[in-house]
């Protein structure tokens, strides 16, 4: 049944070790941690953890390399019921992993390298589809050390992308996209990304237009490789950080000042924190969300990546513009209250 397809995302998982701290700690000293967990994360892969808990049927496809952080994943995705059949499997590496220090009282985290088991785990244990994931041969599954400070709000992330290869073209072909109304790809190798993108399109074009696939790009870094997504997606998001610099100092002015870049009818969003997020599509009306932020801050990590997921599930649904930016900030705001995601599913 057309309403029982998948919403893919492609792109990172790695494992996240996240430490929560009362303030963030000065270098070279000892400090004790009020908490630490690992995460499973990657933007695509929140994405879909939130799209699991909203709900949505989802798949998720990147690079893992077996071993016990893999494991962990996997299981992860499993336990939100997300589909993982299109991971790819890289045997001679190792799958990335981070640290996240969290600081309580500013908010702030950062992330540190580790290491697999678990990250399957994960998966599994969410009911993620990961039948998409690329085992690989060689390199490792990325990790990051995140370090979380609710008294500030921050989060820090140091990661270590390692030398695992990303999905490619190649690998994307042999899925068969009749089973998803939706394709979200996390800007990364984005020569690939764009050859992946234009086999949906080619896809779609035999499609009358409501049966078409979906298509949306994040450009999440400030590199250039990743700028040639602008013109890929119906909806295109752009980060912050993107934004700045481009020299856009809000959201209104980075949409008109990036707006040509997307191709015609495209929908392009940005999303600022606390000032919430805007967007802007073809007819040339601006539209805006405040943000919705918790009584408590307690957990930044991820809110982006929730964000996008809310926008995602709301679209393909058929809601409106106005409606997913809405949607979207309303739940990022949500998840900012308490820490991890699984108290979306509860509210």
């Amino acid at each position: 049944m057309a309403d029982q397809k998948k919403i893919l995302c492609v792109g990172l998982v790695c494992l996240d070790i996240i430490s929560v701290v009362e303030e963030y700690p000065e270098e070279d000293t000892d400090t004790r941690c009020v908490s630490q967990r690992w995460q499973r994360g990657g933007n695509a892969s929140n994405s879909c953890t939130v799209l699991s808990l909203l709900g949505a049927p989802c798949a998720f496809m990147g690079s893992l390399a077996a071993g016990p952080v893999a494991d962990f994943i996997l299981e992860d995705f499993q336990k939100f019921g997300i589909d993982v059949s299109l991971v790819s499997e890289h045997a001679q590496c190792v799958s990335p992993s981070s640290v996240v220090i969290s600081n309580i009282h500013t908010r702030r985290s950062c992330f540190l390298s580790v290491c697999l088991s678990f990250i399957m785990a994960d998966f599994l244990q969410r009911a993620i589809d990961v039948s998409a994931v690329a085992w690989q041969v060689k390199g490792q599954t990325p990790s990051a050390c995140c370090v979380v400070c609710p008294s500030s709000g921050s989060r820090t992330v140091l990661l270590y992308d390692t030398d695992l290869p990303d999905v490619t073209a190649e690998d994307f072909s042999r899925i068969d996209l009749a089973q998803f109304k939706w394709i979200h790809w996390e800007g990364r190798n984005a020569g690939e990304q764009v050859k992946m993108i234009q086999q949906v399109e080619k896809f779609n074009a035999q499609l009358p237009d409501r049966q078409r696939i979906g298509i949306s790009v994040e450009i999440e870094k400030t590199r250039e490789p990743l700028y040639e997504l602008f013109p890929c997606g119906d909806v295109v998001f752009v980060s912050k950080d993107v934004a700045r610099h481009f020299g856009f100092d809000s959201p209104e002015a980075a949409l008109k000042g990036l707006y040509p870049r997307v191709k015609k009818g495209a929908v392009l969003i940005c999303a600022w924190a606390e000032k919430g997020a805007d967007a802007l599509g073809p007819d040339g009306l601006l539209l805006h969300s405040d943000a919705f932020p918790p009584e408590t801050l307690v957990d930044t990590l991820g809110a982006g990546d929730t964000f996008n997921a809310g926008v995602l599930h709301t679209l393909s649904n058929g809601g409106s513009v106005q409606d997913a930016l809405t949607f979207g900030c309303r739940i990022a705001g949500r998840k900012c209250g308490f820490h991890g995601y699984d108290g979306i599913r509860e509210k």
